[in-house]
């Protein structure tokens, strides 16, 4: 929390920029309008945020749950859990804020470089870092052959920011699944990938 604002203050800054943000878009939002929407004065905002841009990755940092520890998959299926970290998203309420927010995000960081910079680094640097965790899992096990984690997190992350990009239009979990398969196919070893076959038939029998 912002340090010298009550928790309620800083709750009403945080919401009234989410719901402005992702009505008329960061670009378009005033500190004056935030200052507006939370019933908090300007003065006391800019005590506590430096900038818009501080403002909005605080926002950020909020619908995203970076005060908390990255999420933890490791059920012994690999495949499984790389389809379930993709997927996996904060309460649903945050999860809409997110979607909501994301076209914008793009839009603003396109135009603002060093919010972008920042905003990877921030935001994005957590899930990259726990997707090459799963990935180097498959690699000591054996199931991948040495890989390049650059690419990788960008096959498999490419589509879910895509689905963001497009909405409700795109079955995420779909998308998800394919994503991971497709990889999967063209990534681990044969053996591991009779396997994955195996079990997505006895999968679909059993139905």
């Amino acid at each position: 929390m912002a340090r010298g604002l009550s928790q309620r203050a800083h709750q009403k800054v945080l919401e009234a920029a989410i719901q402005l943000f992702a009505e008329r878009g960061i670009e378009s939002t005033s500190m004056d309008a935030i200052a507006a929407a939370s019933a908090v004065s300007k003065a006391t905002i800019y005590k506590h945020w430096a900038d818009k841009d501080d403002l909005c990755m605080e926002v950020l940092v909020h619908i995203h749950d970076l005060d908390e520890g990255p999420p933890n998959f490791d059920s012994g299926d690999l495949k499984s859990d790389i389809e379930s970290f993709l997927l996996h998203e904060p309460n649903q309420r945050k999860a809409d804020m997110q979607k909501r927010l994301m076209p914008h995000l793009i839009a603003y960081s396109a135009r603002n470089q060093e919010f972008g910079r920042a905003w990877r680094a921030r935001v994005m640097e957590r899930a990259r870092v726990g997707l090459k965790k799963l990935l180097r899992r498959g690699v000591d096990r054996g199931i991948f052959p040495v890989l390049d984690e650059e690419l990788a997190v960008t096959l498999l992350f490419g589509p879910m920011l895509f689905s963001h990009i497009f909405g409700p239009r795109i079955d995420r979990k779909w998308l998800a699944s394919g994503a991971v398969d497709s990889f999967w196919k063209a990534h681990a070893r044969l053996q591991y990938q009779v396997a994955s076959t195996n079990k997505a038939i006895s999968r679909r029998r059993s139905r």
